[in-house]
């Protein structure tokens, strides 16, 4: 059974977000988000699969939440509305700056200075991960675009997004991550555990030892995100896998709008194909629903222990 939103969205509400548009802005996002994303790493516990990593959809932007630093906390906070990054403590105090054309190696000294000058003193791994031929951020002037037209697009999307994955993620009893945003991949996504082991994985990733993936996929899971479509793919898409894939996996049935693309490994929704649908909210569901039913049901999932049981039809 695949609940539907209450209040479901409007075409209107998914904004057009053509890469083309803002490629440029899109890498040098990406590659703010991760000095972000990698102070939080440099203070937060360690968690299972890196869930202490990840940025958050707020009602504004994208945040860390709250890092531990020794008694008391900060968070670093995206604002894609106003178009400025904040620094705020446990203590009261705040630091900020606009978001707008600077390259990532200003955004980085500005960043590091902000945290001197509220006590916290960080220091970070300077080489981006998961990007090929990736410049170290206090080298990088190379990437220093902002359009704020698109950089509130994409937020407005992920707010549709982290909406639909949210209550997506309700549906299930058994071990499942938040939704959260992937600044290495930058994506948002959410996963589903079977509750198993799986077979130890073996891809690389650019500057990210085989380790680090090898945490994140130490059990089965049925996983779904969105990403913009930087890495070559060109467009923006939902995406979803399995790991690891069970056999028939890629020709199990799905949606009309759906594709399985053999190159990724990966179930395609496009972005397009949800903005132009008669429902948005269905379309992205259907999708989910149809993607976890082929994991789980070709995996051989415990669903009766798994999935919480509704009135209705299940798929």
């Amino acid at each position: 059974m695949i609940e539907r939103p209450p209040n479901q969205s409007a075409s209107s509400d998914w904004p057009d977000l053509p890469l083309s548009a803002w490629a440029d802005t899109c890498a040098t996002l990406h590659l703010w988000t991760q000095v972000v994303g990698k102070i939080r790493l440099a203070h937060a516990p360690m968690v299972n699969h890196w869930w202490q990593v990840p940025l958050y959809v707020t009602s504004r932007g994208l945040t860390t939440s709250p890092i531990p630093y020794g008694a008391k906390s900060f968070q670093i906070d995206f604002d894609f509305i106003d178009h400025k990054l904040e620094i705020r403590t446990s203590n009261g105090e705040i630091e900020a700056f606009a978001l707008g054309l600077r390259s990532v190696a200003d955004f980085y000294i500005e960043v590091m200075g902000r945290l001197r000058s509220l006590g916290l003193e960080t220091r970070i791994w300077t080489m981006p991960v998961e990007i090929e031929g990736a410049i170290a951020f206090d080298q990088d002037r190379e990437h220093g675009s902002y359009d704020p037209e698109y950089v509130g697009r994409f937020w407005r999307t992920l707010v549709q997004v982290n909406r639909l994955f949210t209550l997506f993620r309700s549906q299930f009893l058994g071990k499942v991550s938040p939704v959260h945003f992937f600044w290495g991949s930058f994506d948002l996504a959410v996963t589903r555990f079977s509750g198993r082991t799986a077979p130890l994985l073996e891809s690389d990733s650019p500057n990210l030892g085989r380790w680090v993936m090898q945490e994140a996929y130490s059990h089965e899971v049925s996983s779904c995100g969105f990403w913009p479509g930087n890495g070559g793919f060109g467009r923006p898409a939902f995406f979803s896998y399995a790991y690891p894939e069970p056999a028939g996996f890629a020709d199990a049935p799905m949606t009309p709008l759906t594709y399985y693309d053999s190159d990724l490994g990966q179930f395609i929704l496009p972005h397009d194909s949800v903005r132009q649908a008669s429902s948005p909210d269905d379309a992205v569901m259907d999708y989910l629903g149809h993607t976890y039913e082929a994991a789980a049901k070709l995996g051989r999932w415990d669903r009766a222990a798994r999935e919480r049981p509704s009135p209705g039809p299940r798929l």
